[in-house]
């Protein structure tokens, strides 16, 4: 049950949102371009960190660079 944890654990690493241009999700509503977001946990597609609505949210990495 780790996602009961995340939001204490440790950020592995920092991202920049560079584009909320999704296709088929609306992420601009939890999403902001230029910010920095501590990851809390990855996958393969995902990152997953605590948006604007301060709940964890995995969006697909495409919207991140590495910081």
């Amino acid at each position: 049950m780790i996602h009961k944890t995340w939001t204490e654990q440790n950020t592995n690493k920092k991202v920049k949102c560079v584009h909320t241009d999704a296709k088929k999700y609306t992420v601009a509503n939890v999403l902001t371009v230029g910010k920095e977001y501590e990851v809390k946990n990855e996958s393969e597609d995902y990152f997953f960190v605590i948006d604007e609505s301060g709940k964890m949210g995995g969006f697909y990495k495409e919207y991140f660079e590495e910081v």
